[in-house]
């Protein structure tokens, strides 16, 4: 499984694309020849983008500038591309952001259904909005953006989990669903990543480090995860785990019971002002 080749009617939409695993993304898929529409809540950030990208590649590149956890303005975007006459050949679903640090009872309701918005619906959305076609022309690639946190439940993170569990699960099936008709589906799921991902979230450990600097040699930076997403894509992975220690802990954990592994669990994630 390859991905479709560039033309000039097809391009690929990038969500969350302004910062981080997104941004590395948008570099390599212009790279490889792709026309883009950069999807983001951040304007500036996506001008100066596109600018850098149309300097280094020539490729054509749109921005929209979205809030994806509310249904109006995600729900403009398919129609915006038709406009341009534009049609998504690669979809990449990075966009979310992550709540934890606390007991689920003292969250913040607000922020968590939010995070379902933007983690969960946006990607329902917008793979209902472009997968049917994609298969209907026989060709087309999505890549979610999970996380090695929706492999199990994680005390003190439980809606961030629980949202990644379901990107995990969604993208798997559809990926079986798709085979063998062009279209490939693949979930990346990165361990720790060296963004501001969690410092945003404001979460510490019990090792009184932010998340993502508390798993010893786990930690990758976003090209490494990009570059991992997107070559997974290529040769049609359904899931992707970059990094050899995340992996390995990742492969160890599916024979520990839940039982055994969620106190584990709960020390570690545990807040260190609640240590």
């Amino acid at each position: 499984m390859s991905l479709p080749e560039p033309n000039s009617s097809s391009v690929a939409l990038v969500t969350g694309a302004s910062s981080g695993i997104g941004s590395e993304i948008v570099k390599l898929l212009a790279a490889r020849g792709f026309g883009l529409v950069l999807v983001a809540r951040r304007s500036d950030r996506l001008t100066v983008l596109a600018d850098e990208l149309r300097a280094a590649s020539g490729v054509r590149v749109e921005t929209i500038a979205a809030d994806l956890g509310e249904p109006a303005p995600r729900g403009r975007i398919a129609g915006q591309l038709e406009e341009l006459g534009l049609d998504v050949e690669i979809l990449i679903n990075n966009a979310g952001f992550a709540t934890g640090g606390e007991a689920f009872d003292e969250a913040d309701p607000e922020r968590e259904i939010e995070q379902v918005r933007v983690d969960v619906e946006a990607i329902v959305a917008l793979t209902s909005a472009f997968l049917p076609a994609m298969v209907k022309r026989g060709r087309g690639a999505i890549l979610n953006v999970a996380s090695t946190a929706g492999m199990q439940p994680i005390p003190y993170s439980a809606g961030y989990s629980a949202a990644k569990a379901y990107v995990l699960t969604f993208s798997e099936a559809i990926h079986q669903e798709v085979r063998g008709r062009g279209v490939t589906v693949t979930a990346l799921a990165p361990g720790p990543v060296d963004t501001d991902f969690w410092q945003i979230a404001g979460w510490e450990t019990a090792t009184g480090r932010s998340f993502e600097r508390s798993v010893p040699g786990a930690l990758i930076s976003p090209q490494q995860a990009a570059r991992a997403g997107v070559e997974g894509l290529e040769r049609g992975a359904r899931v992707v785990i970059p990094g050899l220690p995340i992996r390995a802990a990742m492969l160890a954990g599916r024979y520990i019971p839940h039982a055994v592994k969620l106190p584990v669990l709960e020390r570690f994630m545990k807040p260190s002002t609640k240590a």
